[in-house]
């Protein structure tokens, strides 16, 4: 299992090594990757129907609790199965849409390293893997965002995806802190067996309010939404891959795994109720404002993941088989018309709605796609659509004293995507096509037959829903622990469902026959844009900005002694308050030797030195005055029988002082002094600083001495880390992490320095 999870980095990692001598066959060679996978994950379906979950397990940080722990369930396998089988067709279908793009394989790359991070995510049991695994489809999704690196909208896209998810990520790293500090274990399986310990714990709101904000911020529930849209500035397989099917659907994941745990408590149930009928009203009424039939997608896919939120939240066993069955539904439809969306694109140049009509006389199969597509979307009898939608009017319709609310709010929610989804997979392929389009042919297969498989899937799961019923099964038992034998059928005889069924449809064809697609439309919703969230949201970031600036500009204004002085400051306030107000001070001048001629000498020659410093003319003579000073200090440390530290204090001092040399000797002759007030400042910080440092030095005889961590390192460093050097033992093994940290810093800087020597700040000018 790891190494399925795995692969997609390992493969990734190659491309810079063979991209130059398969860079025709790197297509075929990555697209083959998710249909193994894919193959792989469905080898184990039938053992997940039969058993509830597997696990994989493999130690990585045991100590910690920290453990690469694998879990395949019901939920993880419908994820990983999306991840991977969409993935496929996403993978066939890149081959020939940027066929001769200088970047190919580069983006080949980011994608295998998106889909290891979302099966990585979506199948790891320990929550600290999880949300490493949750970081890595940030970062992964925003070079796959920003691939067009060259335009500055694409990169603007980019960073606000990466902010806004990236932030959210941090909150979420919090609330599993908190989970498991008070679970005490991160392995979720342990923490489903006990789910009443966390709810019943003081820090219950606290750990839904950081585990909501991580999750809507993925998944783009107002007013974190703003993101999604901005997205769509990357290419049309990124936007299938991942912001239908996978990447945005993180965040449902989340809510859905969490919900046995977490779930079935007032604030959570009316947190999601709420906030998902806000987002999928909201956005659901911005697709009818656009014209760009990715903005009208994106915006649909919003308000999709705002009704996956909205089931999620109502908690019922009728609401949360709508979920599992509508992640389902909207994967396959809401792919496939991204696909169409990519491919019109791709042969007309244009994605204006309102410029596009007649295609499917020239590109027959997108418009079979597009049409079963849009029809599954808005809920077409005979369709996966169809049974999804009546499975969650069930839910609401039998919701108690809120049932007629919340049904109305669906019920125009599905109207509203009804158009949408008609907007995109009907309307460029009916009517009149304009002449401009008269040459446009039917695209490579590799384009056109992903969408299609897609939509037919959309087609044979609806008419024979029995095909996948024994799989939503398992997804469903996934998140509703004892939950009850599901039966899927197409009739469920003449009810109040059915009935609500029929009038979305026909409020959906009134309302596409009535509304048309224009820039008037787009208009409006402009005076609305200075309170819009990413306009506050810009706001903010600009406030902030100021701030840094203003910030930056008083401290960091270029001058060393600034610098230093506000150290001084800061440590000497810090400290003296702990020390004077913290402690009882009690120094025992008995214990200090008696001081011997040859010290008295050596401290009147560090006294004349550090006057020298103060009051020399030279530059020269100041480093001099120094280097004393530091010989000086050496003679201490052999006084007091310490000669290994004064021969690095002899090393160090003469070294500084031959650089410091080196340094002065190509700068100019100092002409200026500093004035008696900055003089009489520095002097003063110095004098507190230094009288802290004496006052700890003599408290340091006071406090009694301890050998305990000596001694643990001195019996554990051959026992534990097989190693005689303590000193080199306690820096790889027993600080190991700051360690691995500290390479890491040291090769970011080695990139960056990298980069730097590699940058062509002049590309035009010829050598």
């Amino acid at each position: 299992m790891i190494l399925a999870v795995l692969s997609g980095f390992l493969i990734a990692a190659l491309v810079p090594f063979f991209s130059k001598y398969l860079k025709k066959t790197i297509p075929f060679v990555f697209s083959a990757l998710p249909i193994v996978l894919f193959v792989y994950f469905i080898s184990y379906l039938n053992q997940i129907k039969l058993s509830s979950h597997k696990m994989f397990s493999y130690l990585w940080v045991p100590s910690m609790g920290i453990d690469l722990d694998f879990r395949l369930d019901g939920l993880s396998m419908l994820f990983a199965l999306m991840i991977t089988g969409i993935g496929s067709l996403v993978f066939l279908y890149t081959a020939n849409y940027l066929k001769g793009h200088q970047y190919l394989d580069r983006f080949y790359g980011y994608l295998a390293m998106f889909m290891a991070s979302m099966l990585g995510l979506v199948l790891s049991d320990n929550l600290m893997t999880m949300f490493v695994f949750w970081e890595l489809t940030s970062i992964s999704s925003f070079f796959l965002i920003g691939f067009n690196n060259e335009d500055p909208e694409s990169r603007k896209s980019a960073l606000t995806a990466l902010g806004v998810t990236g932030m959210g990520g941090l909150v979420l790293l919090a609330g599993i802190i908190v989970i498991a500090s008070v679970g005490d274990s991160y392995s979720f399986t342990e923490l489903l067996s006990s789910p009443e310990i966390i709810k019943s714990s003081s820090s219950y709101l606290w750990i839904i309010g950081l585990v909501f904000i991580g999750a809507f911020t993925k998944s783009a529930q107002f007013p974190f939404h703003f993101w999604l849209p901005g997205a769509m500035k990357a290419p049309t397989p990124v936007s299938t891959y991942l912001h239908s099917a996978t990447m945005v659907k993180a965040g449902i994941y989340l809510l859905a795994r969490f919900t046995p745990l977490l779930g079935d408590t007032y604030w959570w149930n009316s947190t999601l109720i709420t906030v998902g009928a806000i987002t999928m009203i909201f956005a659901a009424v911005h697709s009818l404002f656009r014209i760009d039939l990715k903005s009208i997608l994106a915006y649909s896919t919003i308000s999709a993941l705002g009704i996956l939120v909205f089931l999620i939240g109502l908690g019922t066993e009728d609401a949360l088989l709508g979920a599992a069955l509508f992640i389902v539904t909207h994967a396959l439809y809401k792919a496939t018309l991204f696909l169409v969306t990519g491919i019109i694109d791709h042969e007309t140049g244009t994605r204006d709605v309102t410029r596009l009509g007649g295609l499917q006389k020239v590109m027959k199969p997108v418009a079979i796609a597009g049409f079963l597509a849009a029809l599954s979307s808005a809920g077409i009898p005979l369709l996966l659509g169809f049974i999804s939608k009546e499975v969650m009017y069930e839910a609401t319709f039998h919701f108690g004293k809120w049932a007629i609310l919340l049904t109305a709010l669906i019920v125009l929610t599905k109207a509203l995507l009804f158009v949408a989804g008609f907007w995109v997979g009907v309307r460029p392929f009916t009517g009149q096509l304009p002449s401009e389009y008269e040459k446009v042919h039917l695209p490579s297969p590799l384009l056109w037959v992903p969408p299609l498989l897609m939509a037919i899937l959309c087609v044979l799961f609806g008419t024979a829903p029995i095909i996948i019923e024994s799989f939503i099964q398992s997804v469903y038992s996934s998140i509703m622990p004892n939950a009850p034998e599901i039966h899927l059928a197409l009739w469920h005889g003449l009810n109040w469902p059915l009935g609500l069924s029929a009038l979305t449809l026909a409020l959906g064809f009134g309302l596409y026959f009535f509304l048309k697609p224009s820039n008037g439309l787009l208009e409006k919703t402009k005076k609305f844009e200075s309170i819009a969230p990413i306009e506050l949201a810009n706001a903010f970031g600009n406030l902030f900005l100021g701030f840094a600036k203003f910030w930056t500009n008083f401290f960091q204004n270029g001058y060393l002694r600034n610098y230093v002085i506000s150290i001084l400051i800061f440590v000497t306030i810090l400290a003296g308050y702990r020390l004077f107000f913290g402690v009882d001070i009690h120094l025992d001048w008995t214990q200090i030797s008696q001081i011997t001629p040859s010290e008295l000498i050596v401290v009147i020659l560090m006294v004349t030195s550090i006057f020298f410093a103060l009051f020399s003319p030279t530059r020269t003579g100041v480093i001099v005055a120094l280097g004393i000073i530091g010989l000086a200090i050496c003679l201490f440390f052999l006084y007091y029988s310490a000669p290994d530290l004064a021969m690095t204090q002899f090393s160090i001092d003469t070294l500084t002082v031959l650089l410091f040399m080196l340094v002065l000797f190509r700068l100019p002759k100092n002409t200026t002094f500093s004035s008696r007030k900055t003089r009489i400042r520095d002097a003063f910080f110095s004098l507190m600083f230094g009288t802290l440092i004496s006052v700890l030095a003599l408290e340091v005889f006071e406090a009694p001495s301890s050998s305990e961590v000596s001694d643990f390192y001195a019996e554990s460093s051959y026992l534990l880390a097989k190693g005689k050097n303590v000193v080199n033992v306690i820096l790889v093994d027993f600080r190991g992490i700051d360690t691995m940290v500290e390479t890491v810093v040291l090769v970011i800087a080695a990139l960056g320095v990298l980069s730097l020597l590699k940058l062509d700040l002049n590309p035009s000018k010829k050598d």
